[in-house]
């Protein structure tokens, strides 16, 4: 399967890639990523700026590849890491807070109160 199509850029390959929609512009550069042929990919915050159904999007491009690539994501979306991730390492000013399962991690009082702002009344 080539790296346009696993990244559905296919029907785009012809197109000056600064004239693409920002969500084409990121599966570009996952599909350059792609390409190298790598076992590792990391991924930073690749999907900030999108809308929700192009973040579903990207997910389903992103989760097409986890068989065949280790991935490291970095991402603030949390429902984009919980679609794909086997596990989530959260860091805090970078000290490891907790890792484990998505739905563990995500449901954590102290995950919830770092990055959502939740204190233990708001959670309770």
């Amino acid at each position: 399967m080539s790296v346009l199509r696993r990244t559905s850029l296919d029907g785009k390959a012809d197109r000056i890639a600064g004239a693409l929609p920002l969500i084409d512009r990121k599966r570009l550069e996952f599909a350059k990523a792609l390409a190298s042929r790598p076992r590792l990919i990391l991924l930073d915050e690749i999907a900030a700026g999108l809308t929700d159904p192009e973040v579903e999007r990207l997910i389903d491009v992103i989760a097409s590849v986890k068989s065949d690539h280790a991935l490291i994501w970095i991402e603030h979306i949390p429902h984009a890491l919980r679609a794909v991730a086997d596990r989530i390492l959260v860091l805090n000013f970078g000290r490891k807070v907790l890792e484990g399962p998505p739905s563990e991690v995500m449901e954590s009082h102290t995950v919830r109160e770092i990055y959502m702002g939740l204190t233990a009344d708001d959670v309770a």
